[in-house]
C-alpha cells in the first residue's frame, strides 16, 4: 500500500485524480528533510516522479508523490505536510 491509499482510506483530503498512475501531482506532500531522506531509503525518486513534482503546486526539495511512497514499518509515525493552495 502507499500513502495516498492509506490516506483516502482514513478520510484525509489527499487528492489523486491519476488513482495512482503517476500521470498528475495531486497527491503531492512535503516531507520534514529527515523524514524524506528516510523515505528515499526505501523508495528512491524515480525519474517520472520527478517529472511529476515539477508540475505540483509549492513544490519543495523535499516534495513527494503520496502514490510513490509505500508504506512499510520503518515509516511508523511519519509526518507528511498537503501543501495549502489557498
Amino acid at each position: 500500500r502507499v500513502v495516498a491509499e492509506v490516506a483516502h482510506d482514513n478520510d484525509i483530503e489527499l487528492e489523486g485524480a491519476c488513482g495512482g498512475e503517476l500521470a498528475c501531482s495531486t497527491c503531492h506532500l512535503v516531507l520534514p528533510e529527515a523524514w524524506f531522506e528516510k523515505v528515499a531509503e526505501h523508495c528512491s525518486v524515480s525519474e517520472e516522479e520527478e517529472d511529476m513534482l515539477d508540475l505540483a503546486w509549492g513544490l519543495t526539495d523535499t516534495s513527494r508523490l503520496g502514490c510513490q511512497i509505500t508504506v512499510t514499518e520503518e515509516l511508523d509515525g511519519i509526518e507528511l505536510l498537503i501543501p495549502d493552495e489557498d
